[in-house]
């Protein structure tokens, strides 16, 4: 078997069934990689060993029961700073909030614990996840594994960055605008923003939020398939959760894709893409063709949405925050840019939210009536190649608007726009530098599903996850 810290949670759990592996040795075997590797790129902010051993053994002891065990027993997890473990921090990346404790977990972290997971940590985030760059005033920013000189990405980018270095085989990433996405492009990993509702979210800002998402962060579909399947069904503290799907995740992963119609978008219609990004991603597609599919360049003709995204779902979204944070009073604790955010947002017209959604309900019939004859649509994940730790945005963008840093450079906030479309990113290839590029793949409304098979079958196309960076 694969050496446990590059092992899959697939296969992992199907050892702890069969007694190869005890979840004390996995955990254990993890921890000391954590320790080992964790100081350099800064993903988890938070690893309490003793409770980690604790749940090991607890574990252990259920397997020498003869326990019923749950799909994910003894498997390795972590959590993003964003979301409520009970009785660990819950942060989100803020230095005035460096004192915070979680009375109670978030519905993600109780099923994941259900079954049967071994949760690791906490993983680092932006403030308040308000942008793609994982770097905060408390712990500081999260470093690439391929190249530690370059941004993990984000917000979810130490969920991203643990993955990528074989810190644990599943983390739990949120999204707004891409915040799963853009870490797994940056960090070579796959990310999965599933349809809204589909898993409930119980983020602490925006509740009701249409835009936001939990998802799995895994180095191999059939793990997200799984993870997925842990995660999803209707929670009553999330009221607009759905009902179980009754799909089989994992089956959905082994079908073909012979025949789909699948658009390639260089990028979207409005994005900027670096020409090296858009090559890649092009020669990607290709796999499509070799898996029998039928591929032609198109995209959903809906304008450009930067505007519609930043007035009528950024802002009113973090305006949640404003109070919260005190920026009047906080300013040498937080990111300027965030205080800039919060300001813009709280001086912003109802008659421009109004106007966004507007656009984007036009958006949304210019969307559907495109999908109707296709099957997929792939297109880049973000315009440029990870670029230099410490950097707010691209150096292209400098000297831009605030909204044109933070958005700009992503192919990924549409589908948070468009909240019933699910959307991935898959690693398809490095740089010249030698840092990952993610190719996004765009579901069906509602089609997780196809999106999982879609991506399940590039994946045995093109294989990633037997790549590794160097220690």
């Amino acid at each position: 078997m694969t050496e446990i810290a590059w092992a899959s949670a697939s296969e992992l759990a199907l050892a702890v069934r069969q007694r190869r592996l005890s979840p004390v040795e996995i955990s254990d075997a993890l921890l000391a990689r954590v320790e080992a590797v964790n100081p350099g790129i800064n993903a988890y902010v938070h690893v309490d060993a003793d409770r980690v051993r604790r749940r090991a053994r607890d574990l252990e002891a259920a397997v020498m029961r003869g326990d019923e065990l749950g799909v994910l027993h003894g498997v390795p997890y972590s959590i993003k700073d964003l979301t409520a473990v009970a009785g660990l921090p819950l942060t989100f990346g803020l230095a005035p909030l460096r004192d915070q404790i979680a009375s109670t977990s978030a519905v993600v972290v109780e099923r994941l614990e259900r079954a049967g997971g071994c949760l690791l940590g906490k993983t680092n985030t932006p403030e308040g996840g308000y942008y793609g760059v994982t770097d905060n005033h408390l712990f500081g920013p999260t470093r690439n594994p391929w190249r530690r000189d370059r941004i993990a990405g984000g917000s979810s980018g130490g969920a991203a960055a643990a993955v990528a270095a074989g810190l644990g085989p599943l983390a739990e990433g949120s999204d707004g605008a891409g915040s799963i996405r853009i870490p797994a492009s940056c960090c070579g990993v796959f990310g999965m923003k599933p349809s809204f509702g589909r898993i409930p979210q119980a983020l602490t800002l925006g509740r009701f939020a249409p835009f936001t998402h939990h998802g799995p962060i895994t180095r191999t579909v059939e793990d997200a398939a799984l993870m997925l399947s842990v995660m999803e069904g209707f929670h009553p503290s999330d009221p607009l959760s759905l009902p179980p799907s009754g799909v089989d995740w994992s089956a959905e992963v082994r079908k073909a894709v012979r025949g789909w119609r699948v658009a390639w978008s260089p990028d979207l219609g409005f994005a900027r893409v670096e020409p090296e990004i858009q090559k890649i991603c092009a020669a990607a597609v290709g796999a499509f063709e070799d898996l029998g599919c039928v591929v032609d360049e198109s995209c959903p003709p809906w304008g450009d949405p930067e505007v519609a995204m930043w007035e009528g779902v950024w802002l009113p979204g973090f305006a949640a925050a404003f109070d919260l944070l005190d920026p009047t009073t906080r300013e040498d604790q937080v990111d300027v840019e965030l205080v800039a955010l919060l300001r813009e947002g709280a001086a912003l017209p109802l008659l421009a939210t109004a106007r966004a959604e507007v656009f984007r309900a036009h958006m949304w019939d210019a969307l559907v009536e495109w999908f109707a004859p296709r099957d997929l649509l792939v297109c880049p994940t973000i315009g440029v190649e990870p670029f230099e730790v410490g950097r707010f945005a691209p150096a292209s963008f400098d000297g831009e608007p605030l909204h044109r840093r933070i958005l700009g450079w992503l192919l990924t906030y549409p589908f948070n726009m468009m909240a019933s479309v699910p959307a991935a990113t898959v690693p398809c290839g490095f740089t010249a530098a030698g840092v990952p590029v993610g190719l996004q793949l765009v579901g069906r409304p509602r089609d997780d599903a196809g999106l999982l098979r879609a991506a399940a079958s590039f994946e045995r196309a093109r294989p990633w996850s037997d790549r590794r960076p160097v220690p």
